[in-house]
């Protein structure tokens, strides 16, 4: 974690039994580690792109696919907060197969959020920027009209209105995160966000980066520890019922994001432009004032500093010097 442990501590629920769903993957198990300090955690994963090498010792996995797992309404039932970050997270496979990113996303959620509902269990969902698509105006706020142009999209939007819903409808304590473009340790170049991986990958093999498209499109990167902070904030908040953007406000192109990850690795490898890729958006940036102003968050990361981090730790100083 960018933030300090202490910092991260004080916004984390206490005395808690917690269940977070994806606990092995990229941004759940970096929530875990936070909330496993104080707190009673349970993982459900299915480690179809999670590993059990980033599930906290201190926390119970359980391996199982919320779809079919007989056991989760007791899971949930008994749980205080469930934390929902499973979920099929690439836009570009998500093409290929629709059906599959909807019963992943929307069919699994809507089964966590039916056992929640039999427990009165606060859910915390994890939604997209993806549900905009092409915005009208940046930054983007939570206003702006939904216009998904990938099935990824499209279910991250089912998502975030059933969760929501079950507010209106039940009085489920519930909270919609939606993300931008997260970054940070744990990463798959495979993901949805792993543009920055990718670079990562090349800049240590000091082979030349890959850019789809010209490299003018932008984007708002937000790293995982702002992420974690978010979540956590939405375990306390008495503002339910809502969605929030959770990203930094700020844009920063592909081609910026290169140059900043050449610099940092030390390495003068060029880039090769590649054809865009179905279903990628031209610009995204998050107004967060909604979150700032409700939830009482604020992304202490910068990117060039989160960028830095990710270097020194993911290429070897023999070639970053």
């Amino acid at each position: 974690m960018y933030q300090s442990d202490s910092r991260l501590r004080e916004l984390s629920p206490t005395g808690k039994d917690i269940l977070v769903t994806g606990g092995a993957g990229f941004i759940g198990s970096h929530l875990v580690d936070t909330l496993v300090a104080d707190n009673r955690v349970t993982v459900l994963d299915n480690l179809s792109t999670g590993t059990t090498n980033n599930v906290n010792e201190e926390a119970q996995f359980v391996q199982g696919d919320i779809r079919t797992l007989s056991s989760l309404p007791d899971l949930v039932e008994t749980a205080d907060i469930a934390f929902h970050q499973a979920g099929f997270v690439s836009v570009e496979e998500s093409m290929k197969k629709p059906l599959t990113s909807h019963q992943h996303n929307v069919t699994a959620t809507s089964r966590l959020l039916e056992s929640a509902r039999q427990g009165d269990t606060r859910v915390i969902s994890a939604s997209s920027a993806a549900i905009y698509g092409q915005p009208s105006q940046l930054p983007i706020a939570e206003t702006e009209p939904a216009n998904p142009e990938s099935p990824y999209g499209l279910d991250k939007l089912s998502v975030d209105h059933y969760t929501r819903l079950f507010n209106e409808l039940y009085g489920l304590p519930t909270v919609t995160l939606r993300y931008f473009n997260v970054y940070g340790p744990r990463q798959s170049a495979a993901s949805y966000s792993g543009v920055i991986s990718t670079f990562l990958e090349q800049a240590h093999k000091r082979a030349e980066l890959t850019i789809h498209g010209d490299g003018a499109q932008t984007r708002d990167f937000v790293h995982v520890s702002d992420i974690v902070a978010a979540n956590l904030l939405a375990a306390t908040t008495d503002h339910t019922g809502k969605a929030y953007n959770i990203g930094t406000g700020t844009a920063t192109s592909i081609q910026e994001l290169a140059s900043i990850i050449r610099s940092a690795a030390s390495t003068e490898a060029g880039v090769t432009h590649l054809p865009d890729r179905p279903g990628d958006i031209t610009h995204s940036c998050a107004d967060i004032s909604r979150a700032t102003d409700y939830l009482g968050y604020n992304p202490s990361i910068s990117l060039e500093s989160g960028l830095r981090t990710l270097v020194e730790q993911s290429i070897p100083s023999s070639l970053s010097s």
